[in-house]
């Protein structure tokens, strides 16, 4: 009875998720289980073994064919194959199906419109939007197309301006508390007071200032830059409230 044979540089996966390079004219790619790439490139797994199936370079996964010794050493420099899987892992392409993309596309879709629900209220009620609403908007009015190399609070923020020409919405408030002690207490207060969106009270006491004041968060590191320079650290913010909404139901129906 003959044997069947197996030839050794193939190597069968199943359920694997392929990160991909092109180097020096051949194409690398390396094994790795789902949802652990991203993790790996985010440092939140520092766990190689977790990430790799194998820690094997091939010329191509889905049909088990080992990269050869001598692609490896031209491209890499190397035949170390961990550190080959390293360097793939850093900066190949991670290939995923067309489901799989539109899946992420759809979670990172509601990542944004619950940021932009989280930041905003209406200006009228000074509530939030339901993150159905502003999902909403985003399709109707922005057609609005995720970009999956930005991340979500970056796109949040392109959001909220072109929601502001389309419906009433504006950023959350945040409630500070400024002191500023006597020497720059007077310099300082015409620049903070132009950096706040709304002043509730300004105190003297024996020439130290103290200000509780609304603002749009988009000016807190200015002003906070602002006071620590000019005061050389003596002066002080202290967040009240990070969102100024008004009391009872927390969400505009």
């Amino acid at each position: 009875m003959s044997k069947i044979f197996t030839p050794t540089n193939q190597i069968r996966l199943t359920n694997v998720a392929v990160v991909r390079m092109k180097k020096s004219g051949k194409r690398f790619e390396i094994a790795c289980y789902k949802n652990k790439v991203v993790s790996w490139r985010k440092k939140l797994e520092k766990d190689i073994d977790e990430v790799l199936q194998t820690h094997t370079v091939f010329a191509n996964v889905s049909k088990g064919q080992v990269a050869k010794k001598e692609d490896l050493i031209k491209a890499f420099g190397t035949e170390d194959q961990t550190e080959v899987c390293k360097q793939i892992l850093e900066k190949g392409e991670l290939q995923v199906s067309d489901r799989e993309r539109h899946m992420a596309i759809d979670s990172m879709f509601k990542d944004i419109a619950t940021a932009v629900a989280s930041m905003c209220i209406s200006p009228e009620t000074k509530r939030p939007y339901p993150v159905s609403m502003i999902e909403s908007a985003m399709k109707d009015q922005l057609h609005f197309s995720v970009k999956p190399n930005r991340n979500s609070k970056q796109q949040a923020l392109d959001v909220i301006t072109q929601l502001k020409e389309v419906m009433p919405i504006e950023r959350a408030q945040m409630r500070l508390k400024i002191v500023i002690q006597r020497r720059e207490a007077r310099k300082l207060r015409d620049k903070v007071v132009k950096l706040v969106s709304k002043t509730e009270s300004e105190e003297w006491d024996n020439g130290v200032l103290t200000i509780i004041c609304l603002i749009d968060p988009g000016q807190f590191r200015q002003l906070d830059e602002l006071v620590r320079s000019e005061t050389k650290g003596s002066g002080s913010l202290e967040l009240l409230c990070l969102k100024e909404i008004v009391e009872g139901d927390e969400v505009l129906e």
